[in-house]
């Protein structure tokens, strides 16, 4: 029988309830995106609209064969934002969030929730630590704020008709070889580099800028989410070049942030899609 006081059988499971925490915040965030995020189309229709998005002209020259569409192409009215729209959008941009950055987040809240653990089992209850929820919370209140920022660039872009309404991916070259180049520029940037490094070190992340209290749990938390938005925001941009709904670069950029944050090589592996990014960018723009 075992003779663990209930506080010790706590401990033992925390490990396993914070793992299933995340991947349950992950995988509900992803459903969420596949199954088109409140915006009454599939997100596999919007991927399809994204990598092919010619492929609709194409379709509509069959059922009007008496129209002349040779010069026409994937420009849409902008739509109207009202506050539903706004609404969805920013959820849309959230979610989204959660689901790419929740698995490289997954270390730094993993090792928060043994020090937290470690505290309990040593009986220092004055120390007052927060759970593990708390500072969750503070990182992805951060992200909720970048997301505010990302919608409104979205609406801007829209409305200028340099992203499409309907694929909400970019109908200018222009602005796909600027994007593309710029972000390439930052993966080589020494700024990329520094919050990478925060991203990539969590303990002497954690030992720096820790402290005590659920505000400090906050704190600590909304802190490790400005050092990931520092990190990644020009990534998250590039889904304004692939569509922002658009499942194979989503699934592609959060592969990509999660090699550079918890791989050993992922360093030279981001540093190695900033060139590509300049390399394409470039193309674009002169092809």
């Amino acid at each position: 029988m075992d003779g663990a006081s209930p506080l010790e059988r706590l401990l033992r499971r925390d490990r396993v309830l914070t793992i299933a925490g995340v991947v349950a915040l992950c995988l509900l965030a992803w459903l969420y995106i596949v199954a088109g995020a409140g915006l009454g189309i599939n997100a596999w229709e919007m991927s399809r609209l994204a990598l092919f998005p010619y492929q609709q002209t194409a379709d509509m020259t069959s059922d009007m064969p008496g129209m002349d569409m040779g010069g026409m192409d994937m420009a849409t009215e902008p739509r109207v934002w009202g506050a539903a729209i706004w609404a969805l959008m920013i959820a849309m941009w959230w979610v989204m969030m959660v689901a790419m950055m929740s698995p490289s987040a997954a270390p730094t809240v993993l090792l928060y929730a043994r020090v937290h653990r470690h505290a309990l089992a040593q009986g220092r209850i004055q120390d007052k630590l927060a759970p593990t929820g708390v500072f969750m919370a503070g990182y992805l209140l951060v992200w909720l704020g970048f997301s505010v920022a990302a919608a409104a660039l979205h609406w801007l872009l829209e409305r200028g008709a340099f992203v499409s309404a309907t694929t909400m991916s970019s109908q200018s070259r222009w602005l796909s070889g600027i994007v593309l180049i710029t972000a390439g520029l930052y993966q080589l940037s020494p700024l990329k580099n520094a919050c990478l490094s925060h991203c990539r070190t969590p303990t002497a992340f954690l030992s720096r800028h820790w402290r005590p209290h659920a505000l400090g749990a906050l704190r600590l938390g909304a802190l490790h989410g400005a050092f990931c938005v520092g990190c990644c925001w020009m990534l998250m941009a590039l889904l304004f070049v692939g569509g922002i709904m658009n499942l194979v670069w989503v699934a592609a950029l959060a592969i990509l942030v999660l090699v550079e944050k918890a791989f050993p090589a992922g360093h030279w592996v981001g540093r190695a899609a900033g060139i590509a990014l300049i390399a394409w960018g470039g193309a674009t723009l002169l092809v």
